[in-house]
């Protein structure tokens, strides 16, 4: 079992690149057998769940080869064959493979989807809009999608859902007709899934908006795109220079998409220099509480962010609320901060967190991606040394990230 051991206390200075963003490349990745030819990905992150996508995307038929940073995939065979429980069980972004499976062979086999137990993340959403859209789809087992005669709809989701707004995009790119989404998610992978479908052939109007509209076309051609940078690893990296201390220098990052994760910072007493591209932080004395902090869809604060202001709260000064509405499992690591020296009292779909001075290292284990990740936040900023096992959780969408600590100052090994 491998760990980090991380000794808390040391500030963080200089610049880092951030990391292209696994949100986006996942449902690119899917995206790319939609198109019979080749597809061109630049600055693709190297993390475990990007490899569990190319098993996949193999899997079907597609040739898939990395250079360097680089990834080139030949989706002009695909052939619809069953994914089965062995395949969906380490990545949750498998579940998009129907729609462009749908779109692409008019016809998907998949058993359940796998990924990170932070709550029920059923799909039905997604098996509705596929119903809507004139697909046969059959429930056991496992997920059997006939879409022969898949055509345009009018869809209003019950939820503005990212992976089935995704999934209803890719699937009615190449259909017949029009789809009209309301309702739909606005989060910027959502918005860089269709940008990426446009520059390939697509006909998609309302970009950003919760209105998408979709005129199905014949056929995409090939394309070569830029992953966009991570918007989750940015916040990620200004969460950990706000508990270790320093100031550090995030470039290759989109500010834009970041309003809801900085302005809480900034409202508790960090310094955020925000660029065109670049973000400098730095922290300035003990963060005030966070008074009340909620999770939403896009615009608003991101779930995937609540686990590392929890960390952050633990050593505010006051007492801070944190309400999570999006998935009812975030809350899962507050038992591992609490062996940090973390005074959080969960209640329901809200946390209260009696901040406290400062932490204690001690041994803590990761049960999710993010969780992990503010496992790590805590202890850069905790007296003494932490280990932190459950790091395959960490790799899953941070590409060495204890290598980039590092480099900014972090005392931090693996074992």
């Amino acid at each position: 079992m491998a760990a980090l051991i991380i000794s808390g206390g040391n500030p963080l200075y200089g610049k880092i690149k951030m990391q292209g963003s696994k949100n986006a490349v996942l449902p690119l990745m899917a995206a790319s057998l939609v198109i019979p030819g080749k597809t061109t990905l630049l600055g693709c992150p190297r993390i475990s769940d990007v490899f569990a996508m190319t098993d996949l995307l193999r899997k079907v038929g597609a040739k898939v080869l990395w250079q360097e940073d680089t990834l080139c995939i030949d989706a002009s065979v695909v052939q619809p064959v069953v994914i089965g429980p062995e395949d969906t069980k380490s990545t949750r972004a498998c579940i998009l493979l129907l729609g462009a499976l749908i779109s692409r062979c008019r016809s998907a086999v998949m058993a359940y989807p796998g990924g990170c137990a932070i709550g029920k993340r059923p799909v039905d959403i997604h098996l509705a809009a596929f119903k809507q859209l004139k697909v046969c789809v059959t429930e056991g087992e496992q997920i059997s999608c006939d879409a022969s005669k898949l055509c345009g709809a009018e869809i209003s989701l019950t939820f503005p859902s990212v992976g089935a707004t995704q999934n209803i995009v890719l699937a009615a790119v190449c259909g017949r007709g029009v789809t009209r989404i309301h309702n739909a998610a606005r989060e910027p992978e959502v918005a860089w899934l269709c940008r990426f479908l446009v520059q390939a052939g697509a006909k998609i109007s309302g970009i950003g908006t919760a209105h998408l509209l979709i005129e199905g076309v014949e056929r995409l051609h090939e394309i070569t795109f830029s992953v966009p940078p991570d918007r989750i690893v940015t916040g990620t990296y200004l969460a950990a220079v706000m508990s270790a201390g320093g100031e550090i220098q995030m470039t290759n990052v989109c500010p834009e998409e970041l309003t809801a994760v900085i302005r809480p910072i900034v409202q508790a007493g960090g310094a955020v220099r925000v660029l065109e591209k670049e973000i400098i932080a730095k922290k300035r004395g003990r963060l005030a509480a966070f008074d009340y902090l909620c999770t939403e869809p896009y615009p608003g604060f991101p779930t995937d962010m609540q686990s590392l202001f929890l960390a952050l709260a633990a050593t505010a000064n006051g007492t801070s609320v944190i309400e999570e509405k999006i998935f009812e499992a975030r809350f899962g690591v507050a038992k591992e901060l609490a062996r940090l020296g973390a005074r959080i009292w969960v209640d329901g779909a809200c946390a209260l967190v009696d901040g406290q001075r400062t932490l204690r290292g001690n041994s803590v284990h990761a049960g999710d991606l993010r969780g992990a990740a503010a496992l790590l936040v805590a202890a850069l900023g905790a007296e003494g040394t932490t280990q932190l096992t459950g790091v395959e959780f960490l790799e899953r969408g941070y590409e060495n990230i204890w290598e980039g600590m590092s480099g900014l100052g972090a005392d931090i090994r693996m074992e």
